[in-house]
């Protein structure tokens, strides 16, 4: 026995800086994992968001384990954004945008190191703010859930300003950083398949002529004929010029050249320059902007200090200060397209004020337990989970 554990125990042992270094070595490998899987990481990250919004109600604490799994997919999916963001910026020359939403934020990500940290901040403090809500009330009860629901919205009252400072005055806008850029196909794999392809193309006519290719393609299994129809016809194809690098764009449907035509319409949005998407606040428009920031703060001190849901005097003032905000909002402030979906988003978001505060207790509830009453037994057990976040947890209407 001793003689055979010798040998074991001469084995060479890491060393410090080994074991040190495996952890960065494995944050490489997984980079490198998600950059070349972009597609099929977000189909994970959306399965396991849907898995979110089942669990509530199913079992004892759900909901925390429901949003841990919720902020913990947001907080990754951030990560992966940052990740894929990258491939994206080092190319030469980087795809143009037409989104203007994207452009925007792109524009002050890379030109402000300020921005970008600070809109990371207030990403990753909205999508875990209902988690802190919930891990306080369950540790220190109300009156410590409502200090940390008056922290968070004063934490991102604070970023907020600090953004509209460092844009010099321009209307925010949601979310303050861009969202996640499709991937750059891989010319040079493309065409390998597409030359892969034609040999067996050609393979297949040498060995039985029409009858045997036919025969061939018959008996392709599911993934070789959904790799056979991705194979673009030489016309829908774009061609990639050998010097400059570019590509022309793919010949239109001959049935459909007026929509062709009319999707490569620029409009003048398209030309402007990324600053100049949202127009600079002054005076009152810049009030405006501040009451708009400011109103959730309001609103969540005058709910801590009342310590009553069905009092009213909370939810009129939090929805006063928001309507004065429109309001003062200088009508000429709407005129490029960003603007306008900004402003619409906002509108729509004033529809959260009727799940909160005292008119969800006094009006809002009994629609809802009206509307649930008639409704089938699963999706009336769903809306009877998120009732109880409704009507026990800030955040869960936040807008």
């Amino acid at each position: 026995m001793p003689a055979a554990a010798a040998p074991a125990a001469q084995r060479p042992r890491p060393s410090v800086g080994q074991i040190l270094s495996m952890p960065p070595q494995w944050l490489a490998m997984y980079d490198d994992f998600i950059t070349k899987n972009a597609g099929q990481v977000s189909q994970i990250e959306s399965a396991l968001r849907s898995l979110t919004y089942i669990i509530p109600g199913r079992f004892r604490d759900a909901e925390i384990a429901s949003e841990s799994i919720h902020s913990f997919v947001q907080l990754l999916s951030l990560y992966h954004d940052n990740l894929l963001s990258r491939p994206v910026s080092q190319l030469p020359v980087p795809p143009p945008l037409r989104n203007a939403h994207a452009r925007y934020t792109r524009f002050w990500s890379h030109k402000s190191k300020l921005y970008r940290r600070i809109a990371m901040v207030l990403q990753m403090v909205v999508y875990t703010e209902l988690l802190c809500e919930m891990t306080a009330k369950r540790r220190g009860g109300e009156r410590a859930r409502w200090k940390v629901v008056v922290l968070i919205e004063g934490i991102k009252a604070a970023c907020r300003l600090l953004l509209l400072r460092v844009t010099r005055s321009r209307p925010l806008v949601t979310p303050v950083l861009p969202e996640r850029e499709a991937m750059p196909e891989d010319e040079g794999e493309q065409q390998q398949q597409q030359q892969k392809q034609e040999e067996e193309d050609e393979e297949d006519e040498e060995d039985g002529g029409d009858e045997t290719r036919h025969e061939s393609k018959a008996r392709l299994p599911p993934h070789g004929l959904s790799a056979a129809m991705d194979v673009k016809r030489p016309h829908e194809r774009e061609w990639k010029m050998p010097r400059t690098g570019m590509s022309l764009p793919s010949l239109p449907d001959p049935g459909d050249i007026s929509s062709y035509l009319l999707g490569r319409v620029l409009s003048a949005d398209d030309i402007k320059p990324a600053a100049k998407l949202l127009n600079r606040l002054q005076g009152a428009s810049r009030a405006a902007e501040v009451l708009h920031v400011l109103a959730p703060l309001v609103y969540a001190v005058a709910l801590a200090r009342s310590g009553s849901k069905t009092s009213w005097a909370p939810w009129a003032v939090g929805l006063a200060v928001e309507c004065a905000a429109r309001q003062l909002r200088d009508t000429s402030l709407r005129t490029t397209a960003l603007e306008r979906d900004e402003w619409q988003r906002r509108g729509w978001a004033m529809a959260w004020w009727a799940m909160r505060g005292a008119f969800y207790h006094n009006v809002t509830a009994g629609v809802v337990g009206a509307v649930t009453r008639r409704m089938p037994g699963f999706v009336a057990g769903i809306l009877d989970d998120y009732e109880y976040l409704w009507e026990n947890y800030y955040f869960s209407t936040s807008a």
